[in-house]
């Protein structure tokens, strides 16, 4: 049986190394802990199976010119041999619910245009953001009706170096 629970001071080793195997590198997993280290995660939850981590996201805060809170996700990892089964989906639907309990607005991600859909993400809802990024990979999520009426400008935590 899997839990999603908020991340804790004493998982950072366990979701090192599931952001490590995860992307196959270790750059993502320097971003978490960077993220954690500034403060800017929102939201950050861990899947655990018989007390190993199999899974994390972490939510970050982005600056907006309009005052809204935005946040991003990034990254999103799971276990290789527990891939397809349904956690990152599981993991991204409990971390919007606890976003828009902490008064997110919309959260954005740069990811796979054929996974993240399933979680509501769209290319088209991220077009009234100017980002970085864009193009079908750069999809935004609404959490607040009518958060994304309007043209708005995110800022990234300094920790994405952009």
């Amino acid at each position: 049986m899997v839990t999603i629970r908020a991340a804790g001071d004493g998982d950072a080793a366990a979701i090192d190394a599931v952001v490590r195997a995860a992307f196959g590198q270790p750059d993502e997993a320097a971003l978490v802990a960077r993220l954690r280290a500034d403060g800017d995660a929102v939201v950050e939850l861990v899947a655990e199976e018989a007390g190993a981590i199999v899974g994390h996201v972490l939510f970050s805060r982005l600056t907006t010119d309009n005052g809204a809170l935005f946040a991003a996700l990034a990254p999103l990892s799971v276990a290789p041999e527990r891939q397809r089964d349904g956690l990152g989906l599981a993991l991204m639907e409990t971390g919007h619910a606890l976003c828009a309990m902490a008064g997110v607005d919309a959260v954005v991600v740069l990811g796979h245009p054929a996974y993240y859909p399933r979680a509501g993400y769209s290319a088209l809802a991220a077009r009234a953001i100017k980002a970085p990024f864009s193009g079908p990979s750069f999809m935004a999520l609404e959490l607040k009706p009518g958060a994304l009426a309007a043209p708005v400008a995110v800022a990234y935590a300094p920790a994405f170096g952009l």
